[in-house]
Formats: structure tokens, sequence, C-alpha cells
């Protein structure tokens, strides 16, 4: 029997091994797949997540609960391929109830995602962002083993490929033979890890440091998914916060040449391939199961329907024909 509502103050701290009188715990904004709290107390500082089998959004969306001890098989990969700091390190696993404790990151650090809404865009972040990527990218070549660990594709199915692209697809038919498409050069092509949900809400910042979370969607992949997944969220901040336009087109910029530099030439194809992801994505964030919630003029809803049609249809190369375009549509 699945066990879900696991993360109170007694169970945390038995897991953690201090006392519950000592513990502080928090409920954290956990998205839509998992709970989360921070708790804190006898020199610990940690996130718990427990995964939900039915995701919080209006339209039925249903994962196995079991992706949850993929995501600490990831983070226990990252240890010696990222920077001690780029990646949390497992308090504990608990694979009976589906819950995991990490360390927590430092009480300042923020979501990039709230910097980027404020209009408080620095480019050198992205490139650390781009770094961390190419990183990983480049590392799988020298890991053969990712293959058999991270090759089962049924969460990046359930999580991204329906919701974002086949979901999306049926309220645009006209478009389906093209995700269909874009699905079928996804799947073949198999080449390094990838997150899966490389976006400026799991990336926490402190100063020039990033903190890479929530890797439940892990898989061996298609890394362009990875490069069209950020490359998308700048789009939708470029196109809500007018003010930081130019901001974020430097800082596009930087993550791009940040990828090419830590990758290497060996996927010099990586950018273009990401731009045919970053059509469907920016669809998919206004119509699909998960649409970007602080997009909500119905007006620019329709802009980036457009832009995102015409960059479906028309693929661009780089991301700076990407933002020529949009900026053309809003």
């Amino acid at each position: 029997m699945e066990k879900e509502g696991n993360l109170t103050r007694e169970y945390l701290a038995e897991r953690l091994g201090v006392a519950a009188e000592e513990l502080t715990v928090t409920p954290l904004g956990g998205g839509v797949s998992n709970d989360v709290v921070l708790a804190v107390g006898g020199g610990v500082r940690c996130v718990a997540k427990q995964s939900l089998g039915r995701l919080r959004v209006q339209e039925e969306w249903l994962s196995r609960r079991d992706r949850i001890h993929r995501e600490c098989d990831a983070l226990r990969a990252m240890v010696g391929v990222l920077p001690e700091w780029a990646a949390p390190g497992i308090l504990f696993e608990d694979r009976e109830r589906f819950v995991f404790g990490m360390e927590a990151a430092p009480a300042d650090a923020l979501p990039w995602k709230t910097e980027l809404l404020a209009g408080e865009v620095r480019a050198e972040v992205a490139g650390v962002c781009g770094r961390l990527l190419g990183a990983w990218i480049s590392e799988s070549a020298r890991r053969p083993e990712w293959r058999v660990d991270f090759g089962d594709l049924t969460v990046f199915e359930e999580l991204r490929v329906d919701p974002y692209y086949r979901f999306t697809a049926g309220r645009h038919p006209e478009l389906r033979e093209r995700f269909a498409a874009l699905i079928e050069e996804c799947n073949g092509r198999r080449v390094s890890l990838v997150h899966g949900d490389y976006s400026p809400k799991n990336l926490l910042v402190r100063g020039a440091r990033v903190m890479v979370i929530d890797w439940e969607v892990v898989h061996w992949g298609d890394p362009a998914f990875d490069g069209g997944f950020f490359s998308n969220h700048l789009v939708l901040k470029y196109a809500v916060v007018e003010p930081a336009r130019e901001e974020l087109k430097r800082a596009a910029g930087e993550f791009w040449s940040a990828v090419r530099d830590e990758a290497g030439d060996e996927y010099g194809w990586l950018e273009a391939a990401s731009m045919k992801h970053l059509g469907c994505l920016l669809l998919a964030r206004v119509d699909g199961k998960s649409p970007a919630e602080y997009v909500k003029d119905e007006g620019l809803k329709t802009k980036l329907r457009g832009a995102a049609r015409e960059l479906i249809c028309e693929p661009a190369g780089t991301m700076d024909e990407v933002l020529e375009r949009v900026t053309k549509w809003i």
C-alpha cells in the first residue's frame, strides 16, 4: 500500500537522528508532483520530499512514485561530476514511503526564477547554468553505466512527453505530425544524461553559485531536451518581464556560450536541436497540462501561440534567432 503524508516532525526526527522537539518543519512549494518540507534543528538543515502518484493539476496526470529513488541515484551520480555546492547530498532514503531527505541549500539561496521575474537578470548565473549542463553532458560519454542506470524512459514519458507534447498536440491537431516527429527524433538521440526539468525554479542561486535540484525526471536520452527546456523558460521571462529583455538576451547568450565551451565540439549540433524542442515547449507552456502560471494575459498567450507555431514549423538554428522571432510577435 502506498503511504502518503509522512513528512511529520516525528517521522523526520527519527530519520535524521535528532530529537523531535528540536526540529522545526515548514512546508515548501513542492510544485505539482511532490510534498516537500524544510526540516531545521539539531544541527541539521534538510529538505524532505515525498512523491505523489497523482499530480496537482486540473487535468488528470499520473506518474509512478518510485521516480523519487531515481532522483536519489542521480544526486549520488553527480558526486565528483559537479562542484560540491551544485547538487545536494542525500541524508536519508525511505523506499517504502517514496521519501528522501537531502541537504538544504543555504537559507539565503533563492530560486533563480524569483530573481528573473523580478527583473534581476545576472548573465554570470546563466553562464554557470550552462557550464553545469555541459559538464554532465560531456561526462556522460565517460560513464557507460549511466546508460543502464538511467535508461528507463517511463517517467520522462509520464511527466514530459505525454503532458507537454502529446497533450498539446491534441489541442493543435494541425501540428500533431510535427510533435510526433520531434518525439521520434528525441527517442532516437539518446546520447547523454538528461535532467528533464532544467529550469530556473530548480536552480537555487546564492551569489555566483547555483544548486541544481529536482532530478526526478532524470534519464539517459536527448540532451537537446534540457537545452530547449531551459531556453524556453528564458523566452517566457523575455515575453513577460519587458524591462529586462536586453539582460535576458545577454543571459541566453552566456548560457549557450558556456554550454558549448563545457560540452565541447562533439556537441556542436546541440543548440539547433534544442531550438526544435523550444518551439513545442513554448506552445506547451500555454496550452499543455502545465501552463506557465505567470503568463496570464490572454493577448500575450495568443501572441506566444503564434510565435510557437512559427518556431515549430520553421525551427530556428540559434537562441538569438528565436528571440528575434519572438520579439516580432510580442
